[in-house]
């Protein structure tokens, strides 16, 4: 490993995979668990080396086999991969054939043009300083982190397909791609013999924007899995915001929520659905991760945890009964796509 050996005291709980329940990405051959944790806030150098490893390891200890990563994850950027490659060198390696490493690139991370974009030598580059970040020689899961219209699709795609053809990565995803944009990749990407595994996209109960633009329906068709991120859409699917905003929560301090959308609108329809949850038994937050799963599409949802209680709530969310017609169309009643987004 390429941070050294390291003695650890952690062996993974040997029921890990006795409850949580591993679904198909598309018409590949991998199982993804429903749950994935990603490190996209919360895992850089601002939060506790120590409370970040805790929440790693517990969440493997659940069956949480998926790690999503990204060139970009910080601060500053590329400190996640450098966390995730402690605890892999440290922790993780007798693991590493169980694990899903995935991580992305050409989303910007600093002013020169070879730091942003979808041209070969960003996505190439970006990959070897991935590797070296996290102590391996190859991740399971290759993104081009979003489209670059000033770049071919060809020219991404062959970059994404090399990645697989060298080993350094086994399968390739596109995040936040439309419709259109991830169909043209799949033609060219089986062309070259490399079939996109994945798409990642943002979809919540407030974000219906993957079944709105016919993303669902694409992935279906062409078969790829969806891996949805936001699916609590940053913390307003939970109860923390029907009052107030609390200290340090993430509306005051973060670029992704701004507390504007925190309104008497999104109060009034957030409180409908947590009387809905409450109803079943259930926390919103649970209630909104069993939302994005009802859908066979969608692979697994990423969640990110501030704490092992955390995790250990979001993960509680697999083990409450089906959502029934009649609860579905509540949600839709309230559940307004664009709330908290800005729109109305």
């Amino acid at each position: 490993m390429a941070h050294g050996a390291f003695e650890t005291t952690y062996a993974a709980a040997a029921d890990r995979y006795e409850h949580h329940p591993y679904r198909r990405a598309g018409r590949s051959g991998l199982d993804l668990p429903a749950l994935s944790l990603g490190l996209w806030q919360k895992f850089g150098t601002d939060y506790a080396y120590e409370t970040q490893r805790d929440i790693v390891l517990h969440a493997f200890d659940l069956g949480i086999t998926h790690f999503d990563n990204a060139d970009r994850y910080g601060p500053p950027h590329r400190a996640a991969q450098q966390f995730f490659g402690r605890v892999l060198a440290k922790d993780l390696a007798p693991y590493r054939d169980e694990i899903l490493l995935s991580t992305k690139a050409g989303n910007p991370i600093g002013p020169s043009p070879y730091l942003k974009g979808g041209s070969r030598k960003t996505l190439l580059t970006s990959l070897e300083h991935s590797l070296r970040d996290l102590g391996t020689d190859h991740v399971d899961v290759f993104y081009h982190h979003r489209p670059d219209p000033t770049t071919p699709i060809e020219e991404t795609v062959s970059a994404l397909a090399g990645a697989v053809q060298q080993g350094k990565a086994l399968y390739v995803g596109v995040s936040n791609y439309s419709p259109e944009q991830a169909h043209e990749a799949v033609v060219l990407l089986r062309d070259a013999g490399v079939p996109l595994l994945v798409h990642q996209p943002r979809y919540s109960i407030f974000d219906r924007t993957p079944e709105r633009s016919g993303l669902l329906d694409l992935a279906a068709a062409d078969g790829f899995g969806l891996v949805v991120y936001s699916p609590l859409a940053q913390g307003l699917l939970t109860d923390k915001y029907l009052t107030d905003i609390p200290d340090g929560a993430r509306a005051k301090n973060s670029a992704f929520l701004k507390p504007d959308v925190i309104d008497d609108v999104y109060r009034e329809r957030a409180a409908a659905l947590n009387t809905l949850a409450k109803d079943r038994g259930q926390s919103l937050a649970q209630l909104a991760l069993q939302w994005v799963l009802r859908r066979p599409e969608v692979t697994s949802a990423l969640i990110g945890a501030s704490s092992t209680w955390q995790l250990d709530h979001n993960a509680q969310a697999l083990d409450f009964p089906p959502l029934s017609d009649d609860e579905l169309k509540l949600i839709d009643e309230h559940g307004v796509h664009g709330t908290g987004l800005g729109q109305r």
